[in-house]
């Protein structure tokens, strides 16, 4: 079984940057997705990547702030975030693509635990 691990959040202060990453223990990762929850709110879909590192995804709400990337040699898969947002505040996590739809969180598996992003104003 894969299990992935989030790292890299914390509190920063509004257009200030943060770069998550998502290792895979276990078997090599496939193509990876990045959501986030805010309190309150529904999960969101962030960005996604193939495993072969095209094509790439982002939410609207992120483009030209965030770039996910991913190192296979490493197992992982990072998300840079510049200009961060007080409404970027949220949990991060990522998951494995099982198919369909790249912007439907029902179509990933494996979750990791996440981690908080606090973006303050």
């Amino acid at each position: 079984q894969v299990q992935l691990v989030e790292s890299g959040g914390g509190l920063v202060q509004a257009g200030g940057s943060l770069r998550l990453s998502c290792t895979a223990s276990g078997r090599a990762v496939r193509s990876v997705g990045w959501f986030r929850q805010a309190p309150g709110k529904e999960r969101e879909f962030v960005a996604h990547i193939h495993w072969s590192g095209s094509p790439a995804y982002h939410a609207n709400s992120v483009k030209c702030r965030f770039a996910i990337s991913r190192d296979n040699a490493e197992n992982s898969v990072s998300l840079q975030m510049n200009s961060l947002k007080p409404e970027d505040t949220a949990v991060y996590s990522c998951a494995i693509y099982s198919g369909s739809s790249v912007y439907n969180a029902m179509n990933y598996g494996g979750w990791g635990k996440g981690t908080l992003v606090t973006v303050s104003s």
